[in-house]
């Protein structure tokens, strides 16, 4: 089989630098206080009854620690992690050598779940309920339906889509956990302990403002607190202070609220070129050049949740709050 469809966890993803940024157990994980909360009681159950912990999905806008998350439950139930995604999943055959590598009680993350194919999900069925996998030998008359066994694992999903997952496979998850965007208190923590773990020195004013422009996302907080740290080295005395980080990441075209180049080009499009709209998302993502994927999956959630954006029958529109934010006059 092919390498890229699975690997150990020591193996994918970040570098081994940004895997030591993560957090290894529920009690160092910050935020999310009710899915941590949830988690535990149904880690401990399953260890008290000796079974695996029932298959969970993880929802959310990306960035939020899904991922994370998956490789804190294989440790908090002392088992392996498998990690694999969605789209990396051709055919049958893939997830059938994926499924009978498993030992007992393994966790098996499947990231970007909603972009598995139809054909794949209805192999994963029994799977997911039976602990067993029907595979058909042979074609035509001839051919005949084989199950084998499966050891008793845990499927643990991830997706910025649950609307994209069919009911079927939605239905087959025990626990399903939605991931909300983190606060600026959380979001300070997050900065507080990575900087502790690059050995790098940050004030509470300085973590406070990088915190402010993280959209609500550990990942970019921890990608900006890596870029300002060159700053402060670089043009500074390799302390992380509320002015130079305001400096830096004004540099970085991150303004006070999180907005990038890409958020102000989208917002300020609107606003000049379809008078505060509504437009088409289509029509939207041509007149900045972006995917219109890219803007639903990436750049809206955040634009939709500080209320500078809001959706509409027609279209999108933006909003009074944006107006003032980008300092300009409401149309009437």
């Amino acid at each position: 089989m092919d390498e890229r469809v699975i690997s150990s966890e020591a193996e994918v993803g970040d570098s081994q630098f940004e895997q030591s940024l993560r957090p290894q157990f529920l009690r160092q994980y910050i935020g999310q206080d009710k899915v941590k909360h949830n988690l535990q009681i149904f880690i401990e159950a399953a260890k008290l009854r000796e079974e695996c912990l029932d298959h969970v999905l993880l929802y959310g806008p990306p960035g939020l620690g899904k991922t994370t998350l998956a490789a804190v439950i294989a440790n908090e139930m002392g088992v392996n992690l498998r990690t694999t995604s969605g789209p990396a999943i051709e055919r049958p055959g893939d997830l059938a050598a994926i499924l009978t590598a498993l030992e007992p009680g393994d966790v098996l993350f499947i990231d970007e779940i909603h972009r598995l194919p139809r054909s794949i999900e209805e192999v994963l069925y029994p799977a997911m309920e039976d602990f067993c996998l029907d595979i058909v030998i042979g074609k035509g008359p001839s051919a005949r339906s084989v199950r084998l066994d499966l050891p008793p694992f845990t499927l643990v999903g991830a997706t910025t889509r649950a609307g994209a997952i069919s009911a079927p496979l939605r239905d087959r998850f025990g626990v399903l956990c939605r991931l909300e965007y983190y606060t600026e208190e959380q979001l300070k923590d997050i900065v507080v302990r990575t900087a502790e773990i690059l050995d790098t020195s940050i004030t509470s004013t300085g973590a406070i403002e990088m915190a402010r422009r993280s959209r609500g996302t550990p990942r970019i907080a921890n990608r900006l607190l890596r870029r300002v740290r060159d700053f402060a080295q670089v043009k500074g005395d390799g302390e992380i202070t509320s002015e130079l980080a305001s400096q830096a990441l004004e540099l970085l075209q991150v303004d006070k609220k999180g907005l990038d180049h890409i958020d102000h080009k989208l917002i300020l499009s609107i606003m000049d070129r379809f008078k505060g709209g509504p437009v088409g998302l289509d029509t939207m993502a041509a007149s900045i050049g972006e995917e219109s994927d890219t803007i639903e999956d990436v750049y809206e959630p955040y634009l939709l949740q500080i209320g500078f954006l809001q959706r509409t029958p027609r279209g999108r529109m933006v909003t009074n709050l944006a107006y003032e934010h980008f300092d300009r006059e409401v149309p009437k």
